[in-house]
């Protein structure tokens, strides 16, 4: 949720916001219009209320003759405040619709427009370049016995699939990797809930415009995660947290699931776009200036293990209108997939400010003794999907891979995976 401060001293900055995402403008208007109605009804029935307690006070010392007609019009006064009151919750309830559907105000410098409008910030590395013709991830999965997506298919449908042999093992080094680079970067590592509540869903802002994307059981009224950010911006909900040591920092491991509603045909084939996956997730609650460092911190924890994954990737500075509610900023990493011909994106980390906290109440002890709402932070450290851009970066021609050496601590100093040649994986 934005700041209703923000909203009601400096409208135009949250206008210039929607309209570079390509929102509703008028939204801002209503809200306004909404905050305004709001305030008077509330006032209204504050000074009806006092005035119900001043009568009271009055019918308490009246004589006993005059509290007959003193009685009856208390109880008028009472419908009155009772009607009062209703208006007022009907108002807050009408402004917090409007104000909550409002996406998180862009910080400056963010480009305008849709997904094709993001700025290159860096490219880093060199493509690979190959003297035979490459393989994609999918051929050289199944050389290798990677994965297995006729049996992923067979036992849970399209977009399924199952890690197998080395394809289990690389995932579980990729995640071991990471989870080490997140405790030498002072995180706590947790293992997270994979099914939430509507209301942390909800205070996380995914239950906007892609709630489509979103796995729910009804019977539970439960929705299952796409990435544990949801679960990491639940866990402190509700809480006055102590920042006075430095920000809250969590890795949580976790099992993802999005439904891709709409991704019909596009990057389908193999394990880049599927319905379930494994991550690993940073997440920070910080003091509000302090939020973009934070930021840039979190990039360069993702920066490090791809450079040293030996992967080419590039920078982007994402554009307003392919954030999505929450995020002020995001950052992705792309990746270089050769036989695509094109980057992929591999991270993405996201400065939240205080839209998330707003919503689910976590706050901070100001100097002053006040409270008011933390910044919070994600980004992805390793998932699955990087998997593709290893084999294919690192494949040689007879369809052996080079294991970066980073993962070889983790594979019992494997150092080339050679193709199965007709052996089980």
């Amino acid at each position: 949720m934005i700041d209703p401060v923000l909203l009601r001293e400096n409208p135009e900055a949250i206008k210039q916001s929607q309209a570079a995402r390509g929102d509703s403008v008028e939204l801002v208007d209503q809200a306004l219009a909404a905050d305004v109605e709001r305030r008077a009804s509330i006032t209204d029935f504050e000074n009806l209320r006092a005035s119900q307690n001043t009568f009271g006070k009055r019918v308490a010392k009246a004589a006993p003759d005059e509290k007959k007609a003193l009685v009856a019009e208390a109880q008028s006064l009472a419908a009155e405040v009772k009607a009062a009151g209703q208006r007022a919750t009907d108002a807050e309830q009408q402004f917090l619709a409007l104000v909550g559907s409002i996406a998180n105000p862009i910080l400056p410098g963010v480009p305008s427009g849709g997904e094709e409008n993001f700025i290159t910030l860096r490219e880093v590395g060199t493509r690979p370049t190959f003297d035979f013709e490459p393989r994609d991830h999918v051929e050289l999965g199944e050389l290798i016995g990677a994965f297995d997506l006729q049996r992923g298919a067979k036992v849970s449908g399209a977009r399924f699939y199952f890690l197998t042999g080395i394809g289990a093992r690389l995932e579980l080094a990729l995640m071991n990797l990471a989870l080490q680079k997140a405790l030498d970067s002072g995180f706590t590592p947790m293992i997270t809930p994979t099914l939430v509540r509507p209301e942390i869903m909800r205070g996380t802002g995914f239950l906007g415009e892609h709630a489509d994307e979103i796995y729910y059981l009804p019977a539970d009224d439960l929705y299952l995660t796409g990435t544990s950010e949801v679960a990491l911006a639940g866990y402190h909900s509700d809480e006055i947290l102590d920042l006075s040591e430095g920000p809250y920092r969590y890795a949580g491991w976790s099992t993802c699931y999005r439904r891709e509603a709409g991704s019909g045909g596009k990057d389908t084939r193999g394990i880049l776009r599927v319905h379930q996956f494994n991550k690993l997730e940073m997440f920070s609650y910080v003091l509000p200036e302090e939020a973009e460092a934070e930021h840039l911190k979190l990039l360069s924890y993702q920066e490090d293990l791809l450079t040293s994954l030996g992967l080419n990737y590039r920078v982007i500075d994402v554009a307003a209108g392919d954030l999505g509610s929450s995020a002020a900023r995001k950052y992705d990493i792309e990746a270089w997939v050769p036989t695509q011909d094109t980057f992929r994106e591999l991270t993405s980390t996201s400065n939240c400010t205080t839209y998330q906290a707003r919503r689910l109440d976590a706050r901070y002890r100001t100097e002053s003794g006040r409270t008011a709402p933390v910044s919070t932070l994600n980004g992805t450290l390793a998932t699955t999907r990087w998997i593709v851009a290893i084999l294919e970066t690192h494949q040689r021609a007879d369809g052996s891979v080079l294991v970066p050496e980073p993962l070889r601590p983790y594979l019992g100093g494997l150092e080339v995976v050679e193709p199965l040649n007709g052996r089980r994986p």
